[in-house]
């Protein structure tokens, strides 16, 4: 993990901290790598509830109750299942704040429609309604695809606090 990714976890976690608001994740592409960037900082526990690592259609409707439904029409990398998948794990959680992530990594995987590279993130909030966020990264490979969704679902993180 990069020191720049350890960085932005840690000030995520200052800030949540300091509003005693807890975080949940809900990760595919990154399969973790948020949570873990989260709990690689010491006294993360007191603001890192739980997290989710959900790569599987079956995962998402299993751990988050995300409709088999929207899948099957949009497909697991969209704006809706993102929403989905943040709102799941907010519902099964008690943090105040999940983010969710689902992509194509690669390096197989694309299509002209949804092509390596691409990332949607969910962000719900309790109060207030669930934000979107979809990256193109590209096909920067597989570890940079997933190291940029994670900065920036932290980025996400963080302004979920700017905007309370």
């Amino acid at each position: 993990m990069s020191p720049a990714l350890s960085d932005q976890a840690a000030e995520v976690l200052r800030r949540y901290g300091a509003r005693g608001w807890r975080i949940a994740t809900a990760e595919s592409c990154t399969g973790g790598l948020v949570a873990a960037a989260l709990t690689g900082v010491a006294g993360s526990s007191s603001v890192f509830e739980r997290g989710f690592v959900t790569y599987s259609n079956a995962a998402k409707f299993d751990s988050l109750g995300v409709e088999p439904s929207l899948i099957e029409i949009h497909g697991a990398v969209s704006e809706p299942t993102a929403r989905a998948m943040a709102e799941g794990a907010l519902a099964r959680s008690g943090a105040e704040v999940a983010v969710s992530v689902t992509g194509i990594a690669g390096p197989g995987g694309g299509s002209a429609a949804k092509p390596v590279g691409l990332v949607h993130f969910g962000l719900a909030r309790t109060g207030a309604p669930t934000r979107h966020l979809e990256r193109r990264y590209g096909d920067l490979g597989r570890a940079a695809v997933r190291d940029r969704a994670a900065e920036d679902a932290l980025a996400l993180l963080a302004s979920a606090l700017d905007q309370a």
